[in-house]
């Protein structure tokens, strides 16, 4: 298990440093998508216990969207976007330039945006971390599931191999004039890819 320990302040604000890079260019990356300009808020990064997500999501039966990749190459890791199922309607809307309260259900459309979401921030995540470490990061196809938040962590902890026992959850919004999502991203890196951020400390 990777323990709190293994999280020290300084790593801390590495990761957020990178994420603000990589989120900053997911959302010029979706700008140019969507064709209209799309914001951020600073990004808030975080170490939670791997058993407090089911709360912060509103609890282990509430009904989620989990978009789900994993990082490969020269680095390794979770990486899941988890949002109440509201949450997903609402960034479906703000995405597609609909009203606030248009979708009601997720149909293939706009689980295919949900899944963009999930592919572009995650994606410009790992090329930040490629870009600090000067290693090669591949992202995997993303998975877009519709679930109970319990049932989706049960694969979030089957797919960690006991690797951690804690996750960084990273908090942003993506705004679009004065309507905003507040987006939850959960990302597990093993032990050596844990060292190798390290070493982006000293430089």
């Amino acid at each position: 298990m990777t323990s709190t320990l293994e999280f020290d302040e300084r790593l801390i604000d590495t990761l957020r440093s990178i994420t603000t890079i990589g989120i900053h260019n997911a959302v010029r990356g979706f700008s140019g998508l969507l064709g209209h300009k799309l914001e951020f808020g600073e990004p808030n990064v975080k170490l939670v216990p791997l058993t407090q997500i089911p709360m912060i999501v509103g609890g282990p039966e509430n009904e989620a969207v989990g978009i789900y990749l994993r990082a490969e190459g020269d680095f390794h890791a979770q990486i899941m976007m988890i949002l109440p199922l509201e949450k997903a309607y609402q960034l479906v809307d703000l995405l597609m330039e609909q009203p606030e309260g248009s979708t009601t259900f997720l149909g293939s459309l706009e689980r295919s945006a949900l899944g963009e979401v999930g592919n572009m921030t995650g994606t410009f995540f790992m090329n930040a971390v490629a870009n600090a470490l000067g290693r090669e990061i591949r992202p995997t196809p993303p998975a877009v599931m519709v679930d109970m938040v319990g049932a989706i962590l049960d694969i979030i902890v089957a797919t960690t191999g006991g690797v951690s026992d804690h996750v960084l959850l990273i908090q942003t919004c993506f705004k679009d004039g004065s309507r905003s999502v507040l987006t939850d991203f959960w990302v597990i890196p093993d032990a050596q890819s844990l060292q190798a951020l390290r070493q982006v400390e000293k430089k």
